[in-house]
């Protein structure tokens, strides 16, 4: 087993001893072995760690500010792919996973050390917050740590966690939007910017038909959907993708499945986490004040984005990022209403098979014909059977859930009719996309058939609940949805 980094003091300690897991999960995902991820892990937490002892420091000799950064997972998460690459260049290639080697030496790594202005938008909305705001979003929407955990990692009162949370996903969105129109874009998107915003403000918002269709061919804009819109469960994916880059939505679902173990073993929680911290208790303090300093501005900037305007989003003078009406920071809606995300994909429940499949037996109401008499004794005349229709075995949902100009991610969900002690759901292709990866089930394909088999921890279903899994594929051409779905070989309907 390698040398593990040696941390300077007891602070430092207790930091290794809270991200050492989650470092080591994502380096195993970048590697080829268990050795080489140990390896991986090793120099990226040493690396990880200078760097915050360089943003705590400040810029200089009494400067009295520290420099801005990542909280320390997403920090040290970002030193992995840092290390990673350094391999690659320095002749260790061949100890990191092929596919992470062929991103890495992709355009779409550049865009992570590349001008600020370019980077992804949740890592920039990410580092602009404060330090503790941005560690209660990321243990809790990317970590899936319950509130309960969050609270006592980082100093504060579990009874208002749920609420802080909330706020700070309104400040992470303000963030995102502002940092969306800082960004050089082309005139087309910067037409449709505040449309973006008021249509992802509503959980009911429908999108327009326009923006939807750009939407689906612009990653920047793409990317800022998925950060601004709070409610729909997509804060995490955006998170973990738009921070980590390669292999995001992977460590996201090791992430989810390490918080179940950790939840199924019941590990007692204190009953005593101790009074929140300073550093946390000022955090709140100065969030608070934003908030309620910025109402007014908040009110006014989702008026002005509601208002109506032509067809092509705002007018042909259309703003400059340098424009002050498109820089000035919008701040969070200070209501109770915030739609809370969550870091596993659920959404409202779909009525059963049972519910809306077959119908009951019933008594024909209609008279014999007359001039007939029944043969039968009287003791005998029973109702005859009207027509049944048959139980379906499963309704199913194939739902797009992003699409780009060489791939999409999507979601199946299948509902049986019966208990299920183990799955197996397969859909066929019409237009030859190929799936790359899988979360909540494995997965094979064969020609234009997927098969999806169940993971270890989501082998049982009751009847009449959801099994759910998402997938990230490539398409070409035309993107038609999954077709002839079928659970464990029987034909399911679509709900």
């Amino acid at each position: 087993m390698p040398d593990l980094p040696t941390p300077h003091d007891a602070a430092e300690a207790a930091l290794f001893s809270e991200c050492w897991d989650a470092v080591l999960s994502y380096a195993d995902l970048c590697t080829s072995g268990s050795t080489a991820a140990n390896q991986l892990s090793t120099e990226a937490f040493a690396l990880g760690m200078r760097e915050a002892r360089a943003a705590e420091a400040g810029p200089g000799r009494g400067a009295g500010r520290r420099a801005p950064r990542l909280p320390m997972i997403p920090l040290l998460l970002t030193a992995v792919r840092t290390t990673a690459a350094a391999w690659e260049t320095g002749g260790q290639g061949h100890k990191l996973d092929p596919d992470l080697r062929l991103w890495l030496n992709s355009e779409k790594a550049d865009r992570y050390t590349g001008p600020p202005l370019q980077r992804p938008l949740a890592l920039r909305g990410l580092r602009d917050m404060q330090e503790h705001d941005a560690d209660l979003l990321w243990l809790a929407e990317v970590e899936a740590l319950p509130l309960s955990v969050v609270a006592r990692r980082l100093g504060l009162d579990p009874a208002t966690v749920s609420e802080e949370l909330a706020q700070v996903r309104g400040l992470f969105r303000d963030r995102s939007h502002r940092n969306h129109l800082d960004t050089p874009m082309a005139a087309q998107c910067r037409s449709y910017a505040r449309l973006l915003d008021a249509v992802t403000r509503s959980a009911g918002a429908d999108t327009p038909e326009d923006l939807s269709r750009h939407l689906a061919t612009c990653v920047q804009c793409a990317e800022a959907a998925a950060c601004l819109r709070l409610h729909g469960g997509g804060l995490p994916a955006a998170l973990a993708g738009g921070v980590i880059g390669w292999g995001g939505l992977a460590y996201l679902e090791r992430r989810r499945r390490a918080a179940e173990v950790r939840l199924g073993a019941g590990r007692p929680e204190p009953a005593d986490a101790g009074p929140p911290n300073p550093g946390a208790q000022k955090a709140r303090v100065v969030r608070n004040g934003l908030l309620v300093t910025a109402v007014l501005v908040s009110l006014l900037a989702l008026g002005v984005s509601m208002m109506p305007f032509g067809k092509g989003g705002m007018d042909d003078g259309a703003a400059s990022p340098g424009d002050s009406a498109d820089r000035q920071p919008v701040a969070a809606d200070p209501g109770t209403t915030l739609p809370s995300a969550s870091g596993s994909p659920s959404g409202s429940p779909t009525p059963t098979a049972s519910d809306t499949q077959g119908s009951p037996t019933r008594k024909n109401p209609d008279p014999e014909p007359q001039g007939t008499t029944s043969s039968a004794p009287q003791d005998d005349d029973k109702p005859a059977p009207g027509p049944t229709t048959p139980r379906a075995a499963c309704t199913y949902k194939y739902t797009l859930v992003n699409q780009w100009p060489d791939g999409f991610q999507a979601t199946v969900t299948v509902t049986p009719a019966d208990a299920l002690d183990d799955w197996r759901v397969a859909w066929s292709f019409k237009d030859g996309q190929k799936v790359g990866e899988m979360w909540d089930a494995n997965f094979s394909q064969s020609g234009s058939r997927v098969t999806a088999t169940a993971a270890d921890y989501n082998r049982t279903v009751a009847a009449g609940a959801d099994l759910a899994f998402g997938f990230i594929a490539s398409w070409q051409g035309t993107n038609s949805p999954g077709y002839d779905v079928t659970l464990n070989g029987q034909a399911c309907t679509k709900a």
